[in-house]
Parts: C-alpha cells; sequence; structure tokens
C-alpha cells in the first residue's frame, strides 16, 4: 500500500474509533444525564405512555389513569377526593413535573424500576402491556378524612402517627388542591396551575410536612423531658423555685404568665394550667446544651426525616444566649416547628420513650400485586426513659381532665394532651397560632395514635384563639376515627 492510502486508512481507523468512543460514552456514561434531561420529551412521552400503577389506602386505590385526547400523551393521572389525599400523593402532571410518593416513587409507578425487569422480561414474551406498580401507604382513612373535615375552612395541618410503629395514620394540610385540575398539558391545566402557583393561600405547600411554626406551649413537654432526664426535676409534685414574676435571665424582662397561681407551681401544676415563667425557669436551669439536646433525641434539628418525603427540619438553637433559651423553652423565640415533629414527640412520650421511626409508605408491590418491599418499623431514638415518659403522660392526661385541654376528652378513653397559643409576628401583633397534641391510650396500656394539629388561621376572634380552643376537637376528631375503626 502506497503512502497516501496508508494515511487515508489511518485517519479513517482514528475516525471510527473516536464514533466507537464517542458512542460508548453517550450510551455509558452520559445516559442518565442525558435521559433525565427536561429538554427531553421522549421520556416524558414515555412515562405517559402507558397507566401508571396505583397509591393505595387501606386496599383502595387513590388515583387512576385517563386516556389523553389530542396529545403526545397517552395517559393522564386522577385522583379521588384529590384535595383530601393531596399532601399524601403529591402530584403528577404532564406539564409540570411531580412531587412527594409520586415523584418519590416514581420508578415503581410507571414500571421502570429495576426490580420490575422481570415482570417487563416476562411481559415482552406474554405480549400484555406494562404496567405500574403499586405504592401501598400506612393512612388511615376515616382519620384523614375526619382531620380534613374537622380543619374545614382554616389555615393548618394535622400529623398523626402511631406510636407503636411510626406508622403515619394521618397528613393533611389546608387549604389544599385537586391534583386533576393540572394533571395534563391543556391551557384549562396551565390555567389551574398559575391560580394555585400564585395563590396567597399556598394551597401547594404541605403545612404538615413543609411549613414551621413556633409550637408556643407544646413545647413545654419537650422542657419537662429534659428537665427530669437531667434530674433539674426529681417529684413532678415538688414546689419548684419559680418566683412570681420571673425575670428573664440577664434581662430585667418579666415572663408574662396567662394562668394563675404559678408561683412555686410544681411541675405537675405548671403543666395543667401552662405556666410559662415554671418552664423558662426549669430550661434555664437545664441549660442551653443541654436542651439542645433533649430536643435533638426527639427530632429536632435533623434535616433529614424522610418519610419517604422529606420534611423540613424543626429547630432548636444551639447559639442563643440565656434568656432566649428560656423564652424557646416554651415555644417561643427561634424555636419552629413542623406538625409532624410535633406529632413524633408526643408519638415517643405515649410510647414510653420510644420514638419510631415515622413512614408512610407500608410496602411496594408488583403489578401482579406481588410484594417487592416491605417496610419494617425501626427505632429511631429513645428521648427519655419510661419512667419519666409515664411521668409526663400523667401530666398530660391532667391538662385533659381538669387543666386547659378538655375539649380532647373522649368517654371511657384515657387521653393526654397539651394546648399551645404561638405568637408571632413583628411585636406579636399577628393572629396567634393555635397548637394541640395528644395521645388515646387504649384498654391494653397501648396508645394507637398520637396527633399534632396546627391551625394558622381561622375566622375566630383573635381573643377567642387558643390551643384547647380551636385544635383540641380536631385532634378528638382524629384520635376518635382511629379507635373506632381498630374497635
Amino acid at each position: 500500500m502506497n503512502k497516501p492510502l496508508r494515511r487515508i486508512s489511518l485517519f479513517c481507523g482514528l475516525l471510527v474509533l473516536a464514533l466507537l468512543i464517542r458512542t460508548n460514552w453517550l450510551q455509558y456514561v452520559q445516559a442518565e444525564e442525558l435521559s433525565t434531561r427536561k429538554e427531553n420529551r421522549r421520556v416524558q412521552i414515555a412515562q405517559y405512555a402507558t397507566e401508571r400503577g396505583n397509591i393505595i389506602v387501606n386496599g383502595a386505590p387513590i388515583t387512576g389513569s385517563a386516556v389523553t385526547d389530542g396529545s403526545d400523551y397517552k395517559f393522564k393521572r386522577t385522583y379521588a377526593e384529590g384535595e383530601l389525599w393531596a399532601p399524601v400523593t403529591g402530584y403528577a402532571s404532564q406539564a409540570f413535573g411531580s412531587t412527594q410518593l409520586e415523584s418519590l416513587e416514581d420508578g415503581i409507578l410507571t414500571g421502570n424500576d429495576d426490580r420490575l425487569f422481570f415482570d417487563r422480561t416476562i411481559g415482552m414474551f406474554t405480549g400484555e402491556k406494562k404496567q405500574g406498580g403499586n405504592v401501598v401507604t400506612t393512612l388511615n382513612p376515616a382519620a384523614q378524612k375526619a382531620a380534613f373535615e374537622a380543619l374545614g375552612k382554616n389555615k393548618g395541618a394535622v400529623a398523626a402517627i402511631d406510636p407503636r410503629t411510626g406508622a403515619i395514620l394521618a397528613l393533611v394540610s389546608t387549604p389544599s388542591y385537586d391534583p386533576s385540575s393540572f394533571a395534563g398539558n391543556s391551557k384549562a391545566d396551565e390555567k389551574a396551575w398559575v391560580a394555585l402557583k400564585d395563590s396567597e393561600d399556598k394551597k401547594l405547600v404541605n403545612r404538615a410536612l413543609r411549613e414551621t411554626y413556633p409550637p408556643g406551649s407544646t413545647f413545654k413537654v419537650v422542657t419537662a423531658a429534659a428537665a427530669l432526664e437531667n434530674n433539674v426535676v426529681k417529684n413532678i409534685d415538688d414546689p419548684t423555685d419559680t418566683p412570681e414574676p420571673y425575670i428573664l435571665p440577664g434581662t430585667q424582662t418579666p415572663m408574662e404568665n396567662h394562668a394563675k397561681g404559678c408561683e412555686k407551681a410544681s411541675l405537675n401544676k405548671a403543666m395543667e394550667v401552662s405556666c410559662n415563667s415554671v418552664f423558662a425557669n426549669l430550661g434555664d436551669k437545664v441549660t442551653r446544651d443541654k436542651m439542645v439536646e433533649t430536643a435533638e433525641k426527639f427530632g429536632f434539628n435533623n434535616d433529614k426525616v424522610d418519610i419517604p418525603v422529606r420534611a423540613f427540619a424543626s429547630i432548636y438553637d444551639k447559639k442563643m444566649a440565656r434568656d432566649g433559651n428560656a423564652l424557646s423553652s416554651i415555644g417561643q423565640f427561634n424555636t419552629a416547628a413542623t406538625p409532624l415533629q410535633m406529632a413524633m414527640v408526643t408519638a415517643a412520650i405515649a410510647n414510653d420513650g420510644k420514638l419510631m421511626k415515622p413512614y408512610m409508605v407500608d410496602q411496594l408491590t408488583a403489578p401482579n400485586l406481588d410484594v417487592i418491599e416491605k417496610h419494617e418499623p425501626q427505632e429511631m431514638s429513645r428521648p427519655l426513659s419510661a419512667a419519666n415518659a409515664q411521668k409526663i403522660q400523667q401530666m398530660m392526661v391532667n391538662v385533659v381532665e381538669r387543666g386547659t385541654g378538655p375539649k380532647a376528652k373522649i368517654k371511657d378513653v384515657t387521653v393526654g394532651g397539651k394546648t399551645g397559643t404561638a405568637q408571632h409576628g413583628e411585636g406579636n401583633k399577628k393572629r396567634p397560632y393555635a397548637w394541640f397534641i395528644s395521645y388515646a391510650e387504649t384498654s391494653d396500656k397501648s396508645s394507637p395514635v398520637a396527633v399534632a394539629v396546627v391551625i394558622e388561621d381561622s375566622a375566630a376572634e383573635r381573643e377567642e384563639i387558643s390551643g384547647g380552643g380551636l385544635a383540641a376537637p380536631v385532634a378528638k376528631a382524629v384520635m376518635e376515627a382511629v379507635l373506632n375503626s381498630q374497635g
């Protein structure tokens, strides 16, 4: 072969090699990046080319699929009672993507998950259409509906947990939205999306998981746990050394009490009538660092609470001064919590000091209903001893029986609770938040439900807004629904 031909052959060989390298680079290195790019419509078209699997509650689907006319996308998502279940499902929209379970479990729902490879392979030989798997939740439909109806037109949220396992029984956020209204990619879907996105009511925000509020006096159960665990209080009926007025440490500012009889009140009495001064004093004696330690055992300052949807981190400030710690010990200052977090606090106390990791997905199933993955309950932490948890249970029962939470009473059932009315806004001028946390105990001494309720806004007059008045009846409705469904 002459020299020019050798050069041409070598050049062509290099071109072929470069082509092979580039092809393999695209197929094996950049494949994931290219397939997930939002500009790649083929991926999204394939995503909606078949019917999605369903999200299941108590054996029944709360989602479905419908044929889309005049579109590249063959199927769109439908929702049964969309407003009721939106805080659980999130949404799957042809035009606006997906969130929450619809997003996190997309591989199972579309049938593309590697664990469904065998099902897809069998389908190729049998001619069966590709199908998505199902996501089976832990939700209790009666509890979810009770919470949604009891919140009504109020802005607020409810989280309910089975303390024994960590299973989430209810997760409600109001006002809500119907994910079906923008599941397609038409002009009507776009109009519905824009209206929701720009809504002052923040309907797309899951308040139960992704909104934090000052927890107010509901946080006093955490301070009580810290005081007991650190031996600041040994006997809950012994008088404390709390003066009246109590002056915040390092300041000349007196702590305001809305209750009477708080001077030297015992921990038990202070919980019953909700004495700010006693808990501020105890928080100071526990010290900031020990308060932080206890709060973190309950789940505060943890930005990786996944159920599997990730909740916002609840906060107990690690760097505040003594007066800030005293204020934070009554759930004010920089303290902030999601409703899920306060349900976790209540669940740990109701479960004799053992906090179970909260979860919302019980199992994932193949199209033929074979179980792909089953959740096993996991212990998350031990914020307090069983003995101290039982002392706080006793105090919370007193709150309901003869204190600030009588509207949570359930006939022939032991109920423990704690009210909270949290101030917010500059100079506390905005309408306060109404909180209530509670648990119900059955005859076998176990607690099948722990609830946290926050009402962010309501039609009530400012002076009538209280955890005991507004939020306690919501918690009662949820607890009764759980107890009745188990009966």
